[in-house]
């Protein structure tokens, strides 16, 4: 007599742990960054930050960037340089190499560099060879700009270099720029998916644990997604008392991204078009490790002074510091244990995504097709192709005044958002101050219009 087992099927709603797969596939196109690939390549086209220049000393320093390994240095003219880590003569690594009044020196031969590649010194050669090998040798290098603390690198086709992008938050005045870098064991697109995923901050930094920004931010809000000439906005209206508190995620592509204030903003008191707390590029080590480098930003229209602290940047980052016990990491998780925790590459073909995913479907499905036309020959866009310096951003608070609505709030906390993204999009083609002026001169008449 037979016998035969009566196994689950996938309609199975409980303990159906035998049959579900324990893995999927990533996105392949996407989270794969190196040289060659397509989504590497895009980067590469774009002034992405490398290093602290705190961290650059009398020495040089091995890098890793977009899974390729190099030295940075700065000669001690106090010019930058990005080159590849081993020397052309003899493949000796330049981390060991010294820093000379113009460019840097291999350990083992003294061959000596300049930032830019070019061979200046190749002692205790014959007549005639030495000139002959500066012809047709040169050591791989990369422009290099420091700005505000942060060092950028260009690693793209030197004939597609961009101009140097100069967002606005980068000029306000009496504003406070502290570079940091944050350090996560996982994929880049894990860490700059939360940029576009509003409704996290509700749960992860408010109600999972302990309110690590504001109590205000605990408060689910109307959600809504824009897509820009050169990024998208997640934003997150909520109600606060008598208030309405509009709080705009913004990500720049390919990697930029702000948001607004950390702690300053609760939605208990009005804001009248603050700023970012943060301006932060997500940047792929390779394919397993990341690197947020960013400016904290304090001042009036960000967060106050009192967080610029030594821990400040990191709980702006993510809500805790960075280096915890695992206890601490288990009962306080923050955004290195969601992102991390989903392993070191995700398998984004096992997500469920739903309507508050909106922002991330939008953008992943923009890079594809960006990475897609890269792969057929054709450039990508950037901001100078829209604006000139300073480009216009978006990320921050407002706070106004306007009572509920019994009868629909839902429907006012939408129409307000609206209202407010369309005040910011018609002052896009003006800068500074004048934005400034006409901005909240126009959120203050939209608050009192609404009394």
């Amino acid at each position: 007599m037979s016998h035969s087992i009566s196994r689950p099927t996938l309609a199975t709603k409980a303990y159906n742990g035998y049959i579900e797969s324990h893995r999927g596939a990533s996105d392949e196109l996407l989270v794969r960054t190196g040289r060659g690939t397509a989504c590497g390549e895009y980067l590469r086209r774009y002034w992405q930050p490398v290093a602290l220049a705190a961290e650059i000393e009398d020495v040089p320093r091995l890098i890793r960037v977009l899974g390729e390994d190099l030295v940075i240095f700065r000669d001690r003219s106090g010019r930058y340089g990005l080159v590849h880590r081993h020397c052309p003569h003899r493949r000796a690594s330049l981390e060991f190499a010294s820093c000379e009044s113009v460019g840097i020196r291999c350990c083992y031969h003294g061959w000596l560099f300049d930032v830019d590649g070019r061979i200046l010194e190749i002692p205790g050669q014959p007549d005639g060879i030495a000139e002959l090998i500066k012809n047709k040798t040169s050591l791989g290098a990369y422009p290099v700009k420091e700005f505000k603390g942060l060092l950028f690198a260009y690693l793209g086709p030197i004939d597609d270099m961009p101009e140097f992008p100069i967002y606005d938050t980068l000029e306000i005045p009496d504003h406070t720029y502290v570079p940091y870098r944050a350090d996560y064991r996982c994929n880049w697109i894990q860490v700059l998916d939360a940029i576009l995923d509003p409704i996290h901050t509700s749960f992860l930094h408010s109600r999972m644990s302990r309110p690590q920004f504001s109590e205000g931010m605990a408060e689910l809000g109307e959600l809504a997604f824009y897509q820009r000439q050169m990024g998208f906005l997640g934003s997150s209206t909520r109600r606060v008392g008598d208030n309405i508190w509009v709080r705009i995620n913004e990500l720049v592509l390919p990697n930029f991204t702000q948001a607004g204030a950390a702690f300053s903003a609760d939605g208990t008191k009005s804001i009248y078009y603050g700023r970012t707390a943060f301006s932060r590029w997500v940047v792929p080590i390779d394919d397993e490790h990341t690197t947020a480098f960013a400016w904290a930003i304090f001042g009036d229209r960000a967060d106050p002074e009192e967080y610029n602290t030594p821990e400040g940047p990191e709980l702006i980052e993510q809500g805790e510091v960075m280096d915890r016990s695992y206890d601490q990491r288990q009962r306080f998780p923050g955004d290195a244990e969601a992102v991390e925790g989903m392993g070191r590459i995700a398998d984004q073909k096992r997500e469920h995504l739903v309507p508050s995913d909106k922002g991330i479907i939008m953008y992943r499905k923009k890079l594809r097709q960006i990475c897609r036309n890269l792969e057929k020959g054709i450039k990508p866009e950037h901001t100078s192709d829209y604006w000139s310096n300073p480009v216009p951003t978006y990320g921050g608070d407002t706070v106004l005044n306007i009572p509920g609505d019994a009868k629909n709030d839902s429907k006012l906390l939408q129409e307000i958002d609206k209202a407010v993204m369309d005040i910011q999009f018609s002052a896009e083609s003006l800068v500074g101050s004048a934005r400034d002026k006409t901005i909240i001169e126009a959120m203050k008449n939209l608050e009192s219009g609404q009394k």
